[in-house]
């Protein structure tokens, strides 16, 4: 009897895609691993864990409910012999009874003690689902494992797919915006685009337009912006899920040149149709608030959103202008093409003057010579904090966003001497060499002291001229899953 898809319910078709989604992309642990995982893990860096927050029991949760899935399907698509399919899930039945027994035994005493039966009541689904499994397996009962499957499975595993799916759905979005030309895409239209999704999911939206921005004294975002028909906007999303109103949040800052000709320094004809996608960092910011809200993420995380086209005409900034941005640093503008940092530059000034985060991403397609440094394989990551790019580093290889970090002076250092202006605070554009360090150097000089700052350079990754495992050709989603991961394991408890 062959298998037919169609008998599958639009769930477990759905769960089906979110489990090679999940062996993928890296989000929890590849079948053949899972022993080898639990082998190795040391019982005291699992208590650490614990007393950390429950993140690795998380995991533990989320690889076992992933193992009950794909013994599943892969059994009822005939892909697996009923003896191969029980062999997995008892073995994954052993080894995960082995570890939570180890778990049980700990000392633990008062709130940790609580937020490890917390833990053990949530891990209780995917074990009940096991057994009925292996049950059902031992059967070998074709009817009786598709009844499972649609009417079991899907509960006890529920939490598991629907923070998947809020994920995907963030990276979907994310990939829409940057795949859309620049006559549908452009700072108006981002907003509104953006707006529609995320009001429903409960995020709190602000818009700044022109006049607001002038009257904020914005005059490095709106110089990049004073050459185009489309007026710019500075959009702020706010999902909050501590309720805790005074939480200090994780800030997320966007590039959105949602079209880039260069400006009076205009790049050649050949390729710049790929410019519509030089809004990447803002389109990743917005797809990473929508797989947070949509998972209903336990922290308070705030996107910010730098909105312009960067255009030639007779009003549009030159080369040689001086501008005064939002923190009252002027700048020397010697390159009208170096124009995604004299938009980020104010955003950073506004999202730290009205939020007070402790720690700041920044998204953007800065530069094309990171391409020329690591390909469409890596993003590169600038910071001023070795925790942070740790932290980002196994986050990126977690998930599949690959990131490597790149030097980074301190203000006054080698890098940073090579923007200094004869006759302003700065210049927009260093030497030749070292271009993606000197735009890096001119974003840190806008980061309060001590706030924990990353600057990601996303213009070989947001875009890629093939597939892979988790994109098509084109637009990548990257930053989504890498900002999903590092907020559920460093900002939610």
């Amino acid at each position: 009897m062959r298998f037919d898809p169609s008998r599958l319910g639009i769930r477990h078709q759905l769960l089906g895609l979110f489990g090679l989604f999940l062996v993928t992309g890296g989000l929890v642990l590849a079948l053949d691993e899972v022993g080898e995982y639990y082998t190795q893990r040391s019982m005291s860096a699992m208590k650490d864990d614990v007393l950390a927050g429950m993140r690795s029991i998380r995991r533990l949760s989320d690889a076992y409910s992933q193992d009950v899935v794909d013994s599943t399907f892969r059994t009822r698509n005939y892909l697996i012999g009923w003896d191969e399919g029980l062999e997995t899930v008892e073995r994954a039945r052993a080894t995960a009874a082995a570890e939570w027994d180890a778990l049980q035994a700990m000392s633990l005493q008062g709130e940790d003690h609580a937020l490890l039966q917390q833990a053990l009541e949530e891990r209780g689904r995917a074990d009940r689902a096991a057994a009925k499994l292996s049950e059902v397996l031992d059967a070998r009962d074709i009817r009786a494992l598709g009844r499972f499957a649609d009417g079991e499975l899907y509960p006890a595993v529920d939490p598991l797919v629907e923070r998947l799916a809020a994920v995907a759905a963030g990276v979907s979005f994310a990939k829409t915006l940057i795949t859309e030309p620049g006559n549908i895409i452009y700072p108006e239209s981002f907003v509104e685009r953006v707006k529609a999704k995320v009001e429903p999911l409960g995020i709190k939206v602000t818009v700044l337009d022109e006049k607001d921005l002038k009257k904020l004294g914005a005059g490095s975002m709106l110089g990049v912006a004073q050459g185009s028909v489309r007026p710019p906007r500075l959009l702020a999303l706010e999902w909050n899920g501590t309720g805790n109103a005074d939480a200090t949040p994780l800030a997320l800052v966007g590039k959105g040149v949602t079209f880039d000709t260069g400006g009076i320094s205009l790049k050649p004809g050949p390729g710049m149709e790929d410019m519509k996608w030089d809004m990447g960092g803002a389109g990743a910011v917005a797809g990473i608030m929508v797989a947070l809200a949509g998972r209903k993420a336990k922290a308070r995380v705030v996107g910010v959103c730098g909105l312009v086209e960067n255009m030639p005409d007779g009003n549009a900034q030159r080369p040689g202008d001086v501008v005064t941005s939002l923190s009252g640093q002027t700048v020397e503008v010697l390159n009208t093409d170096a124009e995604g940092r004299l938009v980020l530059n104010d955003c950073l000034t506004w999202t730290q003057a009205n939020y007070k985060p402790k720690v700041i991403l920044d998204f953007a397609t800065l530069t094309g010579a990171i391409i020329i440094s690591l390909a469409h394989q890596y993003a590169g990551v600038f910071s001023n904090s070795d925790t942070l790019w740790g932290n980002l580093d196994r986050a990126g290889k977690s998930v599949n966003d690959l990131v490597w970090r790149q030097p980074l002076s301190e203000i006054g250092g080698h890098y940073d001497q090579m923007i200094d202006s004869p006759i302003a605070d700065m210049k927009n554009l260093g030497p030749r060499e070292g271009g993606s360090i000197t735009a890096a150097q001119f974003l840190q000089r806008y980061v309060n002291e001590g706030v924990e700052w990353a600057h990601i350079d996303i213009a070989g990754a947001v875009w890629r001229p093939k597939a892979g495992a988790l994109h098509d050709k084109g637009a990548t989603g990257f930053g989504v899953r890498l900002v999903d991961k590092f907020v559920s394991d460093h900002f939610e408890s």
